[in-house]
C-alpha cells in the first residue's frame, strides 16, 4: 500500500489532534499524543491549548501536581512530559541510551566514580528524592555519600540517569526554570537487555499511535535510539503493524485501523508551542517542516522557534509582542489564511494574558538577528 506525502501529513495531524480542537481529559490527551516536549515549561501548555477545546490550564497544574502526567528526560535525551502510566515503559526503552549518554559522559567518567558506587549512588538518590530535592540539595548529598566532591558536570549527568520526574515549583507553568526532583513513583524495573527490549516496543506501538506512519529512521530520531535495536523491535512486532510504502519507497509501519485521512482534509491555522513534538518526532522533517525553513525554526543551538502552522505545513514564526502576538510569514499568505492565524493569536493572546503574556520573550535574539520575512503583522488583542 502507497501514501503520499500529503497523506503523511495530514496523518500526523489527526494523531496529534490538530486537524480540529478536541474535548478529552488532560490525561487522556497527553496518551493520546505520546509525548510533550517540555524544556521551556511553557511549551507543554501551549501544545495543550492547540488541541483542546476550551483547554483550562488548572487541569495540566492539576495533573502535574498528581503526578498523573510527568515530566522527565526520556526521548532524545531531552524532557518530555508524558502519561504516569507510560513512564516505566519508556524509561526501559531509553535506558540503554540514558545509561551510555549519562554515565558514559566524559565528565562523569572523570570523577572516579565506580560502577559499583554509581549503583549505590542511584538507589540512595531514589531514597532521599521522597520528596521534592533541588539541583543543589542532590549535589550536597552525592558529595557527603562519596566523601569527595563531585564536579557540577558530573553531578548533572548522574541526576539525569537516576528515574526522577521534574517537582512542580509554581509560577506561571507548574516548573520554573529552577527544577525540583522527586523518585518516580512508578519506578522502572531493573536494568536488563529484554527488559529494555520489550520497552522499546512498546515505545514503538506508542509512537505509531501518535506519529504513524513511519520508518525506522523516523522512530530511531524520535526516541535518539540506535537503529539496529529499533530494527529488532519491528521485526518482533511484524503481526501487529501494517507496512506501507512512503512517497520515496521508504518502509513505513503503522498501527492498523489508525487514522489516516485523505491528503486533502483541511487542515486549521496553528500558533505552534516552542519546540512542539510535531516538529522533530521525524528523521524526514518534511512531514510538516518545508526543507528552505527548517533551518529558519530548527536553531544551530538546538533552539526550536514558535512556528505558524498553515495547511498542515510551517509558514512562519511567531512571538508575542506589544500587547499581542507579531506573526512573521516566509512566504505570502493570503487574506483568509491570515483571517484565521489573526483569530488564534487573539485567542492565544487571551490565553497567555493570566499567566505569562511576554512568553518566549528571552528568544527574542532570534529575531533581532534578522528573520527573513514575506510579511509581519502584529495582531493585537480583541
Amino acid at each position: 500500500m502507497d501514501i503520499t506525502a500529503q497523506a503523511l501529513n495530514r496523518a500526523t495531524l489527526a494523531r496529534q489532534l490538530l486537524l480540529h480542537r478536541e474535548e478529552l481529559d488532560v490525561e487522556d490527551a497527553v496518551r493520546r499524543v505520546v509525548a510533550l516536549q517540555a524544556q521551556q515549561p511553557a511549551s507543554p501548555y501551549i501544545a495543550l491549548w492547540n488541541r483542546l477545546r476550551g483547554f483550562d490550564p488548572a487541569r495540566l497544574d492539576a495533573a502535574v501536581a498528581g503526578h498523573r502526567t510527568v515530566k522527565a528526560t526520556l526521548m532524545r535525551l531531552t524532557l518530555h512530559a508524558v502519561h504516569a502510566e507510560d513512564y516505566p515503559r519508556f524509561r526501559e526503552a531509553m535506558e540503554p541510551v540514558l545509561r551510555g549518554s549519562r554515565l558514559g559522559d566524559a565528565r562523569y567518567r572523570s570523577s572516579g566514580t565506580t560502577p559499583d558506587d554509581t549503583g549505590a549512588l542511584v538507589e540512595d538518590l531514589l531514597a532521599y528524592a521522597d520528596r521534592p530535592r533541588t539541583a543543589a540539595e542532590f549535589g550536597a548529598r552525592i558529595e557527603e555519600r562519596l566523601g569527595a566532591p563531585m564536579d557540577s558536570g558530573a553531578q548533572r549527568m548522574l541526576r539525569q540517569y537516576v528515574p526522577l520526574w521534574h517537582a512542580g515549583t509554581g509560577g506561571p507553568w507548574s516548573y520554573g526554570n529552577r527544577p525540583s526532583y522527586i523518585a518516580a513513583g512508578l519506578r522502572p524495573r531493573p536494568a536488563d537487555p529484554e527488559v529494555a527490549a520489550e520497552g522499546l516496543r512498546t515505545l514503538v506501538r506508542r509512537y505509531l499511535e501518535g506519529f504513524g506512519p513511519a520508518s525506522v529512521a523516523d522512530m530511531a530520531q524520535f526516541a535518539l535510539v540506535q537503529r539496529p535495536r529499533i530494527r529488532a523491535a519491528v521485526r518482533a512486532l511484524a503481526g501487529e503493524l501494517d507496512q506501507l510504502e512512503g512517497p520515496d519507497g521508504t518502509a513505513l509501519y503503522d498501527i492498523p485501523g489508525a487514522p489516516r485521512p485523505a491528503g486533502d482534509t483541511p487542515a486549521p491555522p496553528r500558533l505552534m508551542a516552542m519546540w512542539d513534538s510535531v516538529l522533530l518526532a521525524y528523521s524526514d522533517r518534511g512531514r510538516v517542516i518545508p526543507p528552505a525553513y527548517r533551518k529558519l525554526v530548527i536553531r544551530v543551538n538546538g533552539d526550536v522557534l514558535p512556528t505558524l502552522l498553515v495547511d498542515g505545513y510551517v509558514a512562519g514564526v511567531w512571538r508575542p509582542r506589544d500587547g499581542g502576538i507579531e506573526a512573521t510569514a516566509f512566504h505570502p499568505l493570503p487574506d483568509h489564511v491570515w483571517e484565521g492565524l489573526a483569530a488564534e493569536a487573539r485567542a492565544l493572546v487571551t490565553f497567555l494574558a493570566p499567566r505569562d503574556p511576554g512568553v518566549y520573550g528571552r528568544y527574542d535574539h532570534w529575531w533581532d538577528k534578522g528573520m527573513p520575512a514575506a510579511e509581519t503583522r502584529i495582531i493585537p488583542r480583541g
